[in-house]
């Protein structure tokens, strides 16, 4: 089916201090705001959601609300800031990260914490409308431009689908090498969902220590509490002992998993945070594309996060460790790098096909 669709070019001068309507088509829609400190912000819905996204502030997806429920992690912030410096506006429900670099920085390291894709200052961004196999949809996109004299010459192209009448949408970003000589590549896509008590990660990978692996090293900005270290020491035993969110687990300040996803027919992996009731939140990807799945929980009074898949091309130990590990992707000259991942909420009956899945790829 081919893709029929309308953009609307965004300038900063269109964003009022409160909601103004700028398109709408049915069911979906899409107003501008501009929140208190001073950061746009564009509001898409349908009928059973909506999606607050920076478009010039690294595309970030800041909150989520779908089927009825705020996806987002709890955070510090109630608004983003106008801020390049990743702790100082921390909350988005999705942030890309990258692409020169990413993860924490180690010794010998000159990147920022996850690179500059963050919050970077895009140059364009456009409204979408159309259709596609999927459906009728409205959508977010827009154009970075990042260039280091004598170093890195890229574009960052992302895109964000909201579909009507559904609580999953399409994420997608496309890297575009602008120089005639080989980019080396990083890229992590931090998804923040919010945990619940006693909910229940299910996913496509089998739960070894050699397969779900957790990180005992601490970064510098990490301060752990008593019992901290042992939890760690027994995950790396027993990885599974994660899988159910009891209240009582040490997620303080923060557990990183790497994990090696397997793929069904279609090439896609699934990652799922059952809740009580039966819904679920929902994930998926492709490891072919983005090979390593990390897993972040941070769960302490002031944040409460769930990033049950954080796809990535390296573990996020920063630019000299996933080298020297040969973690990094490679753009040839004036090529191109893109994924795409669907996310959001599914009702109990459609986690229980979803975990059906799960079990036969593991099987």
């Amino acid at each position: 089916m081919n893709v029929q669709e309308t953009t609307i070019h965004l300038a900063p001068q269109f964003f009022p201090s409160s909601d103004k309507l700028l398109v709408e088509c049915g069911e979906l829609s899409a107003a501008l705001f501009t929140f208190e400190r001073g950061v746009h912000a564009v509001r898409l819905k349908n009928a059973v959601g909506e999606l607050v996204m920076l478009p010039f502030q690294g595309q970030q997806i800041w909150s989520a609300t779908l089927g009825g429920r705020n996806l987002t992690m709890k955070s510090m912030f109630e608004q983003p800031n106008p801020t390049r410096e990743y702790l100082q506006t921390y909350g988005a429900f999705y942030v890309h990260c990258g692409a020169t670099a990413m993860g924490v920085p180690g010794a010998g390291d000159t990147h920022p914490l996850h690179g500059e894709l963050p919050n970077a200052p895009y140059q364009k961004a456009w409204i979408v409308l159309g259709q596609d196999a999927k459906g009728a949809y409205i959508g977010l996109g827009g154009q970075y431009e990042h260039t280091v004299a004598f170093s890195t010459h890229y574009v960052a192209e992302p895109l964000v689908r909201l579909y009507a009448g559904s609580t999953l949408f399409d994420l997608s970003m496309t890297i575009r090498n602008l120089k005639r000589t080989p980019m080396e590549l990083m890229y992590l896509g931090h998804a923040n969902f919010r945990p619940v008590d006693n909910g229940r990660l299910v996913y496509s990978a089998h739960c070894t220590p050699e397969h779900v692996r957790v990180r005992k090293s601490i970064p510098s900005h990490v301060r752990p509490g008593p019992g901290y270290r042992e939890f760690l020491e027994e995950l790396g035993q027993h990885p599974e002992r994660h899988h159910l969110l009891r209240p009582d687990l040490v997620f303080d300040p923060e557990l990183v998993f790497n994990i090696d996803y397997l793929a069904d027919e279609e090439g896609l992996a699934h990652t799922m945070q059952v809740h009580p009731d039966g819904t679920a939140d929902y994930l998926c990807h492709s490891p072919a594309v983005l090979n390593v799945g990390v897993r972040w929980i941070c769960r302490t009074p002031d944040q409460d996060a769930l990033g049950m898949v954080l796809p990535a091309t390296a573990e996020p130990e920063g630019y000299t460790a996933e080298k020297a590990k040969g973690n990094l992707k490679i753009i040839p000259p004036q090529g191109v790098w893109q994924f795409t991942l669907t996310m959001g909420t599914l009702n109990a009956q459609e986690a229980q096909k979803v975990e059906a899945k799960i079990q036969k790829i593991l099987s």
